[in-house]
């Protein structure tokens, strides 16, 4: 069959505004005009279409002319928004659909159609090659639908983006390219998770390296363009000139490969760079020196180079300085390197980068977990660039939990268990050795946890849904300030309240056990303890120096009107307190605040045996009685000393003192008191020896220079691993307490836009491997808090999916037994 020519396409869209009783669009003519002249010139036949000219009255006789493209000569359709867009978006996504499989390029920058819209185009897909959504509003990117012939994607500039959701990029297969400069996306381990679904991806951006000399940007950078600014697409391109060899696009048509080439904008420079200097991907003499100085150039002179934004001032702001990585791994990330090529040094500097960029050993790990990456932020990914990657990763990162190499699945292990088990029923006393070699009481345990946390990238978040329901006052919500689980009875937390309230919740169905009212005589419960012989009490300290002993089993649910005192014990009071805790034996508790000064008391009696003066030169934050020896303990204070002490001693003189570079906010013993993990202000954590201090392991996290970044750190899994949170910060840490390196961050994210939550506190589960809670704060638009429950073994897809299918296979009401 004949394919329609443009002439005759043309007169059938006229006829079909006049069946519509609508004027042509002046814009449509146009496009066929300058297509036919292309045709002419045995160009690509390619028919632009740009909404920004377009009324809703427009819509029907262009979608007839939509769904005939498909037989005529046009080779390709390219629809684009331009600055402002009246067209309703529903009208928008229905002619790029009707276009279909002729679908090129489809540039929606600066489109303002709404959320509605990007949900809609997510989850119905389309069929273009080139999709631009720069400074779209995705909060969390999930492109459910298909995209099957996608090859490029800029989501460059959308500052509402954070994450992805777990299948964001299963239906998109063939995309090769891909940027996301300016958005909001920090973790690397969800980011490597929804990355590796694209099995053709090979160019990556999250932020720009320029290529520079001491002038200022090379010739050709789009930086000299006055009308431009660095996350800006020029006329006519996308995210910049793309360094792929395009015999990989051989299927595409000539105008969509333009398009691509012209994708990233700094990118020709400097590959034009590398490549005139023929050096092979193979050569060991390239290195790259990564440094934290300005070299021979001016740093401001250099942005000064840079051609001004639309308002004619230029952005520094999301400039990568210099300053701000200084005490980042000099190999990873800087504002400034330079690249030594043969005989040839060449100069970058970093603009646009979203805040992965600024995570240790970032670049390492990206290319470590990509291994058909080819670019990555506008630099070629070399052979020497993998090893150096290959071996960071090792060194930094563990892979699975336990130093497992390999994902394995559930049922391989619990197969693998069964036959052991079988072997070791029938084996002879000659094979006893061979297998149980290797093989501690541990191993499988910890098999399936790998396996679990392995297959769970996106870790399981459950928001603890207490409300008042149970005290009386339905509407009420509590505000907690401090936490602890119960070291014997698996079910069981206490929280405490900015209002002074004490609540005890079983955290598994999330109902209330007892709940003590403030009475007007506590203000915000700072120190929680709970006694491990007498699993029903606690002790409980405010910031008002209030300090009480509680039975929960004298203390009702509801609030009735009537204060119950059974099993109270008020203890002398310790004015700004911040921390109390019982020694092993349940015969004394400690407690220290805003002074230089602990107090000891005798739980039996309820007396304060003695105030211990002077023991450091600031305020002691936090004090931890030893697990296992009833007469140790450790204090950790501002002064930036934690110390030993001994309560056979009169603790007069420490055991020991060890000190850290900024002042310390807590320190706790591992469960059998081998170690002490100590937590400084700005993510400085240390593990020492309990025995002498020495300082056994620096977990080498990044600071973030704040001097208000107050640390906590706990065990986790005993005293396998640690978990760190910082309260200027909205990840928790997940670190091997034997090498140090990260297994996991978790990264906690406000219910809404707009919103940012940070780690206030945290604990490890006492009984499940891998759990964990932690409380979190809002900063705005209100300063609530909520502690949340983390789990490392599902992920919140598995969760969702194996809720659903529970529901669906309970039994109608309706039905008969």
């Amino acid at each position: 069959m004949m394919a329609t020519d443009i002439r005759t396409l043309e007169e059938r869209y006229i006829d079909s505004c006049r069946r519509h009783d609508v004027s042509p669009n002046p814009a449509i003519l146009s496009g066929f005009f300058k297509a036919d002249v292309k045709k002419s010139h045995h160009e690509p036949c390619t028919l632009e279409i740009v909404l920004e000219y377009l009324k809703d009255i427009d819509f029907h006789p262009l979608l007839e002319l939509c769904l005939e493209i498909g037989s005529s000569e046009i080779e390709a359709v390219d629809i684009r928004c331009g600055s402002s867009c009246v067209l309703e978006g529903e009208y928008a996504l229905t002619l790029m659909h009707a276009v279909n499989q002729k679908l090129g390029i489809v540039d929606l920058q600066y489109f303002s159609f709404g959320k509605d819209f990007l949900r809609d185009l997510s989850q119905r897909g389309l069929t273009c090659q080139v999709l631009n959504l720069r400074s779209s509003h995705f909060r969390k990117l999930n492109m459910a639908g298909e995209f099957m012939k996608l090859h490029t994607l800029n989501l460059d500039c959308s500052t509402s983006l954070t994450s992805f959701k777990e299948d964001c990029f299963t239906c998109v297969p063939n995309l090769m390219c891909l940027s996301m400069c300016e958005t909001r996306i920090s973790n690397l381990w969800t980011t490597i998770a929804a990355l590796s679904k694209l099995p053709s991806l090979v160019e990556l951006r999250f932020q720009n390296w320029l290529c520079c000399d001491d002038a200022g940007l090379s010739s050709g950078s789009p930086g000299a363009d006055e009308n431009t600014d660095f996350c800006q697409l020029t006329s006519g391109s996308y995210i910049g000139a793309s360094s792929m060899d395009f015999g990989e696009f051989s299927d595409l048509n000539s105008s969509t490969q333009e398009e691509h080439r012209t994708l990233f904008p700094f990118h020709n420079m400097i590959l034009d760079h590398e490549f005139q200097i023929s050096i092979e991907d193979s050569s060991d003499d390239s290195e790259v020196d990564f440094s934290s100085q300005q070299q021979e150039y001016d740093f401001m002179e250099l942005l000064s180079n840079i051609g001004p934004r639309r308002d004619g001032e230029i952005d520094i702001r999301n400039e990568v300085s210099t300053d701000t990585l200084l005490n980042q791994n000099e190999e990873e990330s800087s504002g400034v390197f330079t690249r030594q090529i043969a005989d040839v040094s060449l100069k970058y500097i970093s603009c646009h980068a979203s805040p992965i960029c600024f995570e240790k050993h970032y670049r390492e790990y990206m290319i470590a977990s990509l291994p058909k990456l080819k670019v990555l932020d506008n630099l070629l990914i070399r052979k020497i660039d993998r090893e150096r990657a290959s071996n960071t990763f090792s060194k930094y990162f563990e892979y699975l939990p336990y130093k497992r190499k390999q994902k394995e699945s559930v049922v391989s292990i619990l197969q693998k268990r069964e036959i052991k088990a079988s072997h070791v029923h029938v084996r002879t006393p000659m094979q006893k050795s061979s297998y149980s070699s290797g093989k501690s009481q541990y191993f499988y345990t910890r098999s399936l946890c790998a396996a679990k946390v392995g297959s769970s990238p996106w870790p399981l978040l459950h928001r603890l849904s207490i409300s008042g329901y149970n005290t009386g006052d339905e509407s009420r919500s509590f505000r907690p300030r401090q936490f602890e689980y119960h070291p014997s009875i698996s079910c069981l937390m206490v929280f405490g309240t900015l209002d002074g309230e004490i609540v005890v919740v079983n955290h598994e169905n999330e109902k209330i056990v007892s709940y003590i009212p403030s009475l007007g005589a506590m203000n915000s419960v700072l120190g929680l303890c709970w006694l491990k012989k007498y699993p029903s009490k606690l002790i409980a300290g405010s910031d008002n120096g209030s300090l009480k002993l509680y039975d929960i089993k004298h203390m009702p649910p509801a609030v009735t009107g009537i204060h119950y005192s059974g099993g109270t014990v008020t203890f002398d009071e310790f004015d700004q307190l911040t921390s109390v805790h019982v020694n092993s034996s349940d015969e004394l508790f400690l407690a220290s605040g805003y002074s230089k000064h602990v107090a000891l008391y005798d739980i039996s009696s309820g007396r304060r045996l003695q105030v211990f003066t002077d023991m450091h030169q600031e305020h002691i934050n936090v004090v931890k009685f030893s697990n296992h020896s009833p007469s140790i303990f450790a204090t950790s204070s501002f002064d930036q000393d934690v110390k030993l002490w001994d309560l056979r001693q009169k603790p007069l003189q420490p055991c020991y003192t060890a000190s850290s570079s900024k002042g310390n906010v807590m320190v706790c013993f591992s469960p059998d008191d081998h170690y002490l993990l100590v937590s400084a202000v700005d993510n400085e954590v240390k593990q020492l020896l309990a025995v002498d201090g020495r300082v056994h392991l620096n977990f080498g996290i990044a600071p973030t220079g704040s001097s208000q970044n107050y640390t906590r750190s706990y065990y986790l899994n005993g005293r396998d691993y640690i978990v760190s949170g910082s309260c200027d910060e909205h990840v928790v840490r997940v670190c091997c307490a034997q090498t140090g390196r990260r297994l996991r961050d978790i990264s906690l994210e406000g219910k809404s836009s707009g919103t940012s939550m940070f780690v206030q506190s945290l604990r490890g589960d006492p009984f499940r491997d891998f759990n964990m809670s932690i409380l979190a704060a809002y900063t705005r638009p209100s300063s609530k808090s909520e502690i949340v429950k983390v789990n490392l073994l599902t992920s919140t897809d598995q969760y969702s999916k194996e809720n659903s299918r529970l529901q669906n296979s309970r039994p109608s009401k309706s039905m008969g037994a």
